[in-house]
């Protein structure tokens, strides 16, 4: 450990030339963030990293580390990504519209919406609210927790059909009585994406462009359905499928195994487009917005207490910020890439991303939101 921070001041003391960390800022308001973009690089494990961040003041970007491990090219600010589930809140933004709109009901059964889907061991879609899917209090089991990570490592291309995927997660018994308890689920938001197609005839992502990518400008921004490419300027996509094992590289990868819960392609700076027009009120109605802010602890009996305070409300997620106040976002793992982002109500957002997932260290996720947390701060 001593090592490692000499290691650090001695990079952090040639700015870390090495790494091609840049940015627009002050010296000054950078320095926290030149430390955690090192750390991710570095100790953390991951090849590269990309922050955006924009407030009223004007925007930043910094890199740290590599795009790609063969080329050693630098991470460039405008890189487009896999966001994985930071797909949710783009989601949860267009049932929410479709609530205003009044064609779907928040405590309405799934059971409305999709008849004789959500059926057995013990789950049943009567007994469900599209409110549980958004918020993750459904109890339903998620279908990633019982996938062959290592078999989708070896067959990143198959793809994957969206009611088949469900289908397999309803083999198994709920994880709790519905409403009773929070419990991460991205079946969840599988089912929240097959409403959005029952009720307006189009799939969640034609349905995202329409009401959220077009609106807003997101020109960096995609659903890519079964397309195994990322369209722009990107860093490639790196797995550590064991502890001593090599990188593989996963760029190359067919979304449809995450579908509605975290398919999607973005950049930071269109992700803190998004994030700031969705909690300033561009997006939802008043109301839609109330709920969608309505936010109940992750934190369940017996679970240790979250330093961060931790709260998910319909898509969003709030956390606590160390200068005071909330923030709110959301993270996303999906393979290849990680991501975490959020905005304040004052105008403030910033998303960070990491070209490694699964194989880094316990702290990269921790390092990430302290990306966020200090550079909403700043």
């Amino acid at each position: 450990m001593i090592k490692q921070r000499r290691a650090l001041a001695l990079a952090l003391s040639a700015g870390v030339a090495a790494g091609g960390l840049t940015g627009t800022a002050a010296a000054a308001d950078r320095t926290p963030l030149r430390e955690l973009m090192h750390r991710l690089t570095t100790v953390d494990g991951g090849p590269g990293a990309v922050l955006h961040v924009r407030d009223r003041r004007g925007g930043t970007v910094l890199t740290s580390g590599v795009a790609d491990v063969t080329s050693r090219a630098p991470m460039r600010a405008g890189s487009e990504y896999r966001i994985g589930s930071m797909t949710k809140p783009f989601v949860a933004t267009v049932l929410l519209q479709l609530v205003g709109e009044r064609r779907v009901v928040l405590d309405a059964p799934v059971e409305r919406y999709l008849p004789g889907v959500v059926r057995g061991n013990g789950n049943d879609g009567r007994a469900v609210t599209v409110r549980q899917l958004l918020q993750h209090t459904s109890g339903i089991p998620d279908y990633l927790a019982h996938l062959d990570r290592q078999e989708i490592l070896r067959n990143p291309l198959v793809h994957h059909d969206t009611r088949g995927l469900v289908d397999f997660a309803l083999t198994h018994p709920r994880t709790f009585e519905p409403g009773e308890r929070w419990g991460y689920s991205n079946t969840n938001y599988l089912l929240a994406g097959m409403i959005i197609q029952r009720v307006t005839g189009h799939t969640y992502g034609r349905e995202i462009r329409r009401r959220v990518i077009g609106p807003l400008g997101l020109r960096h921004t995609s659903v890519p359905g079964d397309s195994t490419a990322i369209p722009g300027p990107h860093p490639r996509g790196y797995a550590r499928p064991g502890p001593d094992a090599p990188l593989l590289d996963i760029t190359a990868f067919n979304p449809s195994l995450a579908g509605a819960s975290g398919s999607m392609i973005s950049s930071g700076a269109d992700l803190n487009r998004f994030l700031g027009a969705l909690v300033g009120g561009r997006l939802l109605r008043p109301a839609q917005l109330r709920e969608m802010m309505r936010t109940r602890s992750t934190r369940n009996p017996g679970d240790p207490v979250d330093p961060h305070h931790r709260a998910y409300g319909l898509g969003l997620e709030s956390k606590t910020l160390p200068c005071g106040g909330l923030y709110w976002g959301h993270s996303g793992d999906v393979l290849g890439f990680k991501t975490a982002g959020g905005a304040t109500v004052g105008g403030g957002q910033a998303t960070v991303m990491v070209n490694l997932d699964p194989g880094a260290t316990r702290a990269q996720g921790d390092d990430m939101t302290a990306a966020v947390r200090t550079a909403l701060c700043r």
